[in-house]
């Protein structure tokens, strides 16, 4: 028989099994979550439109399984304080990450990103690619939002230039047939850790896997079978005098990005073809990418828990080809900022829904949160989208809100893209009758309503901008 302390012992460690088996319980039945971004992937693309040049199958068949939000838009249109916001949850107006070299661990201090509350969630967090800013030769990776992370290092540039425009900028800016074979290039490595990592599971332990695309980052090389496709694409629409009617704040944000358009300008008149080279590249890049894609789809389905993944994939911000006469992001203009945005989450979203609300990419640390179970945070910019992911024309009464530098802000309703710089001057315009914002309608009588309407979205404090990282 047994004593009164040798049953309270026996008690305690019944307890204590009980309280084991409950916790390993809770673990397998979280959903493991899949974590795809991918850099610079504009709106030129079929997902979005299918008369788009670009040809994105794999994006088209993620979106057939859940949703996709056909009007979703970055926090801001360059790497570091996008990324630094969307894995964080704050918007760069409340940590102060406005640039590609912004510290931004030292901005948001002990604050955890999206990977770190994973992991607390007791997740098996791992990781391959871009996700974080790569500036610095990867300085910018936070070590301790993984358990395992991948650096994928193969060569990253060919022995020579390609697209003999020795004076067009630095080797970033080149474009071309390279490398010979998939598996050489950085995106074949890294989709296929990832698909290793969900093929080869062992045990109940809920994984969070992030897999980050680097294409169709600059420099737009990939092999040749995605140039083939794209010999005869046609190049993005312009309007000659674009910028006759943009205020002095946008002339003078973009002042140093001017050189962009101007150098292709150059190249283009020393070599007929080159601008259309240059967008084939983008074209050939982007499809690579997507092809890429696809095979961590692939391992997805064969893996032993992909029917219950849930699937986030997004862009980082978008790029321009030309339009508005200007290339690269660093702008406020919907190019710049419109993104692919897929959500699959089993049990909530159907299979081969399109939302239309303009959402930001604020709305994924909230929304992962909530889809997983996790204790919210209550200091995230950012909302949950659950309940468009349950409806899709449920109310949502946010427009999508970027930022690109300190005070420089765009607001996207349904219909509307109004910008306000710095300097007070603004830009609006109406994309149901201007899809390409070649009309700045804000000094237009008229229309003091609606910049009235999108002003009261506006950040209502500004941080200060946060030093940059030296490494």
């Amino acid at each position: 028989m047994a004593t009164g302390s040798n049953f309270k012992t026996l008690t305690l460690r019944l307890l204590a099994l009980l309280s084991a088996s409950s916790c390993a319980i809770a673990a397998s039945a979280k959903p493991d979550v899949l974590f795809i971004v991918v850099d610079d992937m504009n709106d030129w693309i079929s997902l979005l439109d299918p008369k788009s040049p670009i040809k994105t199958p794999q994006l088209e068949r993620l979106a057939r399984r859940g949703m996709f939000f056909n009007k979703a838009y970055c926090i801001s249109a360059a790497c570091n304080p996008s990324r630094a916001a969307t894995l964080t949850g704050l918007r760069p107006s409340t940590s102060g990450v406005y640039g590609n070299k912004s510290d931004w661990r030292r901005a948001v201090g002990k604050r955890k990103t999206i990977m770190q509350l994973f992991m607390d969630a007791g997740y098996e967090v791992r990781g391959a690619g871009k996700i974080f800013h790569h500036h610095l030769n990867g300085a910018f990776h936070d070590k301790g939002s993984f358990h395992d992370f991948r650096h994928m290092r193969p060569q990253l540039y060919p022995p020579q230039k390609l697209n003999k425009a020795p004076r067009y900028g630095s080797r970033n800016t080149d474009w071309g047939v390279w490398p010979k074979q998939a598996e050489d290039s950085i995106d074949y490595q890294t989709t296929s850790y990832c698909a290793n990592a969900l093929k080869q599971r062992k045990d109940d332990t809920p994984q969070f896997l992030a897999c980050g695309i680097f294409k169709p980052h600059s420099p737009f090389f990939s092999p040749s079978p995605y140039h083939e496709q794209y010999k005869e694409i046609r190049l993005p629409q312009r309007k000659e005098d674009d910028w006759d009617d943009l205020p002095k704040g946008a002339a003078r944000l973009l002042q140093s990005k001017k050189w962009f358009w101007k150098g292709m300008m150059q190249v283009e008149s020393k070599g007929a073809g080159s601008y259309q080279s240059f967008v084939r590249s983008y074209a050939a890049c982007a499809t690579f990418a997507d092809a890429q894609i696809g095979r961590v789809l692939d391992a997805l389905d064969e893996s032993p828990r992909g029917k219950e993944t849930i699937v986030v994939l997004w862009s980082d911000h978008g790029f321009h080809l030309g339009e508005k006469d200007h290339i690269e992001k660093f702008a406020l203009w919907e190019k710049s900022n419109r993104v692919p945005f897929i959500v699959v989450a089993p049990g909530t979203t159907k299979p081969g829904t399109v939302c239309e609300r303009p959402v930001d990419l604020s709305t994924i640390y909230p929304t992962l949160l909530e889809l997983c179970g996790l204790p919210k945070d209550e200091e995230a910019d950012g909302f949950s989208v659950v309940p468009l992911l349950r409806n899709p024309k449920a109310k949502w009464d946010r427009p999508a809100l970027m930022t690109y530098q300190r005070g420089n802000h765009a607001v996207r309703s349904e219909r509307w893209r109004y910008i306000r710089y710095a300097d007070g001057s603004e830009e609006l315009y109406d994309h149901q009758s201007d899809p390409d914002e070649w009309v700045n309608l804000a000094k237009k009588p008229g229309h003091e309503a609606v910049m009235a309407k999108h002003r009261k979205w506006l950040p209502k404090q500004e941080a200060q901008i946060v030093p940059d990282l030296r490494k």
